[in-house]
């Protein structure tokens, strides 16, 4: 009778203790030595600074945000009077440093990607101003920039009494740009939820249409349905609120213009002289991540039939990305924190308004933590985003 052999049973998988010898336990060791390392130093930090203020008499403290400011601010997108906390008359310079941030990478971006492009061009005359336009701003120092376009504002531009005028709907002295703006009324909440949901579904119709094409090889319409899609649902979400289309048109009065929306010489000065200035280097960024691509992409799209600036959008471009985002990144970073130098012509970013709160509170140490705080989280948000750009952009391979 044959032997019964007993089946073979796998091993029993070994349950890892907490050894010396294990590389996760190393980890996580080395870990909890490194947070507990920086959180004494600044536990030590803090509590000496803190026993330095009692024996100097020096209050400390962020009860005084909820005192009264007792300051005025010249601008502000929400409602703020002197007699708020000084809480919101942070809000109101935070919300200003955004609003420069935003708009001066918008427009140094799509500035910067032209000049970029155009230094690759045939022509000679536009090669050349591409070239002398970088090296111009990016050699002279952003502070000395940002005082020339305050002192051309200042001085140079027309009296408040007689405004350059364009089509009665532009004006512009040297009180600044003033420009039409529309009534604000219950209707534009669903105006904007239209635009929002045009802008996911414009988002989400892309995304489809390429995984499609990439399915099955079918190409559908991508820009002409997703244009569509934004614009009908905009156009729906007006049309629910009652298409509110009124605007509020700027008008000279006796001694200025009154009326509309406007932006000031300061907001100006700040957002054109970072804009202009990282522009500047955004475009020798565009220049070299172009640069890298090998010729032999521009030849195939060119033995296609493709033309060049197809060849750009559809080729060149996509691939030129990778090595662009990182060092892009950078230059968002310093064109938000080189907003702080707008104290030096007068608007109220968290800078000025942290400055004028140690003037009148005396909490120095608070005001400059608030500062820190702000630009940290707009640095992390800024890098999160183009993180996710890059992962994004990144070439998939299969």
């Amino acid at each position: 009778m044959a032997e019964l052999i007993p089946p073979r049973r796998a091993p029993a998988a070994r349950r890892q203790g907490l050894s010396w010898r294990s590389r996760r336990t190393r980890g996580w060791a080395y870990q909890f030595v490194a947070v507990a390392a920086i959180a004494f130093v600044i536990w030590l930090l803090v509590s000496s600074t803190l026993q330095n203020m009692r024996l100097r008499g020096i209050q400390s403290g962020f009860d005084f945000l909820l005192q009264t400011a007792g300051f005025d601010i010249g601008e502000s997108w929400f409602g703020y009077d002197s007699v708020d906390p000084y809480w919101k008359a942070f809000a109101v310079g935070a919300m200003n440093t955004l609003r420069v941030a935003v708009i001066g990478i918008v427009l140094s971006t799509l500035l910067g990607t032209a000049l970029g492009i155009g230094r690759f061009s045939h022509n000679v005359l536009v090669r050349s101003l591409c070239y002398g336009y970088v090296e111009l701003f990016r050699n002279v120092p952003v502070l000395v920039q940002l005082l020339m376009w305050y002192l051309a504002f200042t001085e140079y531009l027309p009296a408040p009494t007689e405004p350059v005028n364009a089509a009665g709907l532009f004006f512009v002295s040297k009180n600044g740009l003033s420009f039409p703006s529309p009534f604000w009324v219950a209707g534009h909440a669903l105006g904007a939820a239209g635009f929002i949901a045009g802008v996911v579904a414009a988002g989400l119709y892309l995304w489809f249409a390429k995984r499609r094409f990439e399915q099955t090889g079918q190409q559908l319409p991508a820009a002409l349905g997703a244009i569509g899609l934004f614009v009908l649902l905009a156009a729906l979400g007006l049309w629910l609120g009652g298409s509110p289309v009124e605007f509020e048109l700027p008008a000279m009065s006796e001694i200025q213009v009154e009326g509309g929306a406007s932006w000031t010489p300061e907001f100006l000065t700040v957002l054109l002289g970072l804009s202009f200035y990282t522009s500047a280097f955004i475009a020798e960024v565009v220049r070299a991540g172009i640069a890298s691509v090998p010729a032999g992409q521009h030849e195939a799209s060119a033995s296609l039939g493709i033309s060049r600036l197809r060849s750009m959008r559809l080729v060149v471009m996509p691939q030129a990305l990778r090595l662009i985002i990182p060092p892009l990144t950078n230059q968002y970073l310093n064109l938000t924190k080189n907003s702080s130098l707008a104290v030096a012509v007068g608007y109220p970013d968290v800078v000025s308004i942290a400055n004028t709160a140690i003037n009148q509170s005396g909490r120095a140490v608070e005001c400059i933590a608030i500062i820190m705080a702000v630009y940290f989280t707009t640095s992390l948000v800024t890098s999160a985003l183009m993180g996710w750009l890059d992962r994004h952009s990144a070439l998939k391979e299969r």
